[in-house]
């Protein structure tokens, strides 16, 4: 007959072999299931059970930081973020300044765009470059530099309008500012160095990082239509300027978080890469979206005699990419990137219609304003989505350059949207006379959205190598 199990444990056997202490446990096997075996005979505690990868994590308790707060509890963010945002204010003034510093002097829209879109394509043409020089040399060395002659690009333009020189000039000045490096992508570049293996994490860097582009196109605006309108119509270009150079400065200084430099690498042009020509396409028509939309409002705002305006109204389409960026970034995504930028390119075709249906309709400021707001709540989601796409595509070592591609189709579709969108608000039947005069022209960015979403379905079922990160 069995006999019962003591209720208190057996004390081991001790002794000794050589160096080593060996206990022998004669108690019974049974292992208890509160504490099991590590498989070298001691005892751990039982690991809390996790949740499954597929379910969506408990809310975050009270004391715990929120998302945003936690990414800058890491040293040397705060700095190098506030300094970047600095540096990218003007990104919002320049075009707005270079329209109306151009259009008072000369009288003409049109070539105030195309003046803009020839700068804005130099910068498609160079900015790689720059950002391969900033992927192989770093960025302190190579973005100080650049910006010096850009600014200078911005002294000469300036000097053109001012003393009436002849129209070619305009177009050389402004092309001699596409060698500003891309704060936001070196920006970017760096959260990609010090957030590597947390996906969750680079996601609200980045989505931070679009709600800065939105803040600087909702203030910048604001600030090149005071100044144009208020002081002298060069001071919007001659401030945006000095603001650029005195953030490139600050953000060269943030060592400690800058990525190292790659050299000379053997991996290939993100322009190869699988799956970043579509992508490419798709910031492209995006693009001429922002482009049209800021040449379109302003002439739409002129029409009325409210100039001044145009900048308020643009900064709250910004206004609303801001914030729909900042709640986007806050949330847990889930699914694949293709489907989700597929859905956001749709809302935005959608909410693009806004402006036009409020300016064909009304043809009140009044109006324009909210559609605006509305319009714009679907521009952050897109861009973040995108840009994510384009980080996991891009070969390793590349990241900036990969980025700086993104940005350059961008402002590529900036530049065709700008000239488009200036063409139509001058040439358009409607645009001289009638209840929706210059409504015609926010057909454009409607028409640019339109375009970016089968671009990206096409792709929705494709998968890129992930060697970026």
């Amino acid at each position: 007959m069995p006999r019962p199990e003591p209720d208190h444990p057996r004390t081991p056997l001790l002794t000794v072999t050589a160096d080593t202490l060996v206990a022998a446990d004669f108690s019974s096997r049974r292992r208890p299931r509160t504490a099991p075996r590590t498989g070298r005979g001691e005892l751990r505690e039982k690991p809390h059970p996790s949740a499954p990868a597929d379910e969506t994590s408990t809310p975050t308790p009270s004391g715990a930081p929120t998302p945003y707060r936690a990414l800058f509890q890491h040293p040397g963010t705060l700095r190098f973020a506030a300094a970047a945002l600095l540096a990218r204010l003007p990104m919002g003034m320049f075009g707005v300044s270079a329209i109306l510093m151009i259009a008072d002097a000369r009288g003409s829209y049109a070539l105030a765009g195309a003046v803009v879109a020839t700068g804005l394509g130099a910068t498609a043409l160079v900015a790689p470059w720059t950002a391969r020089l900033v992927d192989r040399h770093g960025q302190a060395r190579i973005a100080v530099p650049a910006t010096a002659v850009a600014l200078l690009g911005g002294l000469c333009l300036i000097a053109c309008v001012h003393w009436n020189a002849p129209d070619w000039t305009l177009f050389a000045s402004y092309a001699a500012t596409a060698t500003a490096p891309n704060t936001g992508g070196m920006s970017r570049a760096r959260w990609a160095h010090l957030l590597k293996g947390d996906p969750a994490a680079l996601h609200t860097a980045n989505s931070y990082e679009q709600a800065a582009d939105e803040l600087c196109f909702m203030l910048g605006p604001v600030l090149a239509a005071v100044l144009c309108t208020t002081l002298f119509p060069e001071a919007g270009t001659l401030v945006g300027g000095l603001l650029c150079m005195t953030g490139v400065l600050l953000f060269a200084a943030q060592r400690a978080t800058e990525p190292p430099p790659t050299g000379r690498t053997t991996a290939k042009s993100p322009l190869r890469a699988p799956g970043i020509p579509p992508l490419l396409a798709v910031f492209l028509a995006t693009g001429a979206v922002f482009g049209s939309l800021e040449v379109v409002t302003i002439a739409y705002a002129d029409a009325r005699g409210h100039a001044s305006w145009a900048g308020v109204i643009l900064g709250l389409q910004a206004a609303g990419s801001c914030a729909a960026g900042l709640a986007y970034g806050a949330l847990r995504v889930t699914g694949p990137a293709e489907r989700r930028l597929c859905r956001c390119l749709a809302a935005m075709t959608a909410l693009m219609a806004l402006p036009w249906l409020a300016a064909a309709g009304t043809g009140s400021l009044l109006f324009l304003a909210p559609a605006l707001l509305l319009a714009g709540m679907a521009t952050a989601p897109t861009m973040v989505t995108a840009m994510a796409l384009v980080q996991r595509r891009t070969p390793r070592g590349r990241l900036n350059e990969g980025m700086t591609l993104a940005v350059t189709g961008l402002l590529g579709g900036i530049a065709g949207g700008s000239a488009l969108g200036g063409w139509v608000a001058e040439h358009a039947p409607a645009a001289g006379t009638g209840f929706a005069s210059g409504a015609t022209g926010f057909a454009v960015p409607v028409a640019a959205a339109a375009l970016a979403l089968p671009v990206a379905m096409i792709r929705t079922n494709s998968r890129a190598p992930i060697d970026a990160l």
